[in-house]
Formats: structure tokens, sequence, C-alpha cells
């Protein structure tokens, strides 16, 4: 019984009009599927296109404020850094003056505020500390304000995330993609810590 209804149905198949009914379904498959694609990638481009300019980002940096969020007599700082840190009050100071509390001993001779000792003029650093210290100072606010309102959508994510001034000068300040070209090598290997508008200076190879 199983052999006699393979048999009609190889028979069924190769009929001419079989075929061309079955590349038929098939090409009107295709062609309905390319259209609801391309209907699905012009909507969410119309979307994007109205978010950019009838919903601007809320950014939740907050500048300015003492870091009034976190207790008096503590301070957040850059942590990993195995010879120098960087505190909330944009003090730097090497890591064995680092206080309980988390802070920089600001009597001791190595402590800096807002210091830019390994930074050049176009704000990239060549240790991520200072990168932080120099961010950190107040009139660099309206830079990482434009910075911010100018962020390309990879990198909306990621500083959409952050609460207040110090958590942008940490996350702008670690290297990303605009520091390196050809996704291997860095733009300039001595100053890739940045935070200024712009990528670092590309140095001739």
């Amino acid at each position: 019984m199983l052999s006699l209804v393979a048999l009609i149905w190889r028979r069924i198949l190769r009929k001419r009009w079989v075929l061309g009914v079955v590349f038929g379904l098939s090409l009107i498959y295709f062609l309905v599927s390319t259209l609801k694609q391309e209907e699905r990638t012009v909507r969410d481009r119309t979307l994007l296109q109205s978010q950019d300019h009838e919903q601007p980002i809320m950014w939740r940096v907050r500048f300015n404020l003492g870091n009034s969020s976190r207790p008096s007599n503590r301070c957040r700082n850059s942590v990993q850094g195995k010879l120098l840190i960087t505190d909330d009050l944009g003090y730097i100071c090497e890591r064995k003056e680092l206080l309980a509390n988390g802070c920089c001993n600001t009597n001791a001779a190595s402590s800096k505020l807002y210091s830019c000792e390994s930074c050049l003029t176009n704000g990239c650093c060549s240790i991520y500390e200072y990168c932080v210290s120099c961010c950190l100072q107040p009139n660099k606010q309206l830079l990482l304000e434009r910075f911010l309102n100018r962020a390309a959508a990879g990198f909306q994510n990621l500083f959409l995330a952050v609460e207040d001034h110090f958590e942008l000068c940490l996350a702008k300040c670690r290297t990303s993609s605009q520091s390196v070209q050809h996704e291997n090598t860095y733009r300039n290997p001595i100053a890739k810590y940045c935070y200024g508008e712009n990528p670092p200076e590309l140095l001739p190879l």
C-alpha cells in the first residue's frame, strides 16, 4: 500500500504543472516576506527619526550638586588603579594614601585636585586616573553636555545609565571603540583615555 502511494506521489511531482504551482507559491512567499521586511525597516526608520526630532534624550547626569547623594564622610573612587586612585571629589592620590572611607588623603603630598598631569589639550590622557580627575573639573561641564547631546546611538545605552558627573567621567575616560582603529590598534597608544568630545588624534604609522 505504501509503495503504491509513493508511486502515485512521484508521478504527480513529475508533472510540469505541479512544479509550476510549487515554484509560483515559493515566489509569492518570497515576495511577501521581502515586502513585510521592507515595511518593518521603513517603520523603524520613521520611528527613530521622529524620536530624534520630537523626543530629546533625557540624560540622567547631574552636575554641580556637591555629591549630595552620598554620605558626607565617604567617597566613591576609581577602584581599580594599582598605583593611583581618583575619588569623586576630584582628588587623585597614590593608592597607599587612600583613606578607609574611600577618599584620598588631601593632606598627603601626592594628592592633587583636578589634576590634568598626563593629559593633552584635546582631553586625551595617558593615565586613566588623571583623565577622571581632569574631567571632574567644574569647567568641563559644558564640554560634557555637548558630548552627551551629540552622542551616537551606540553610546546612548552606556551614558544613559550614569547618574552624575563622577560616573560620567569614569565611563567617558574608559577606552572605547573611538580609541582604536581597525578594531585592534590604538589611534594614540600614549594618550588613549579621553574625556573630550573627539577621539584620540590618529598618530602616523
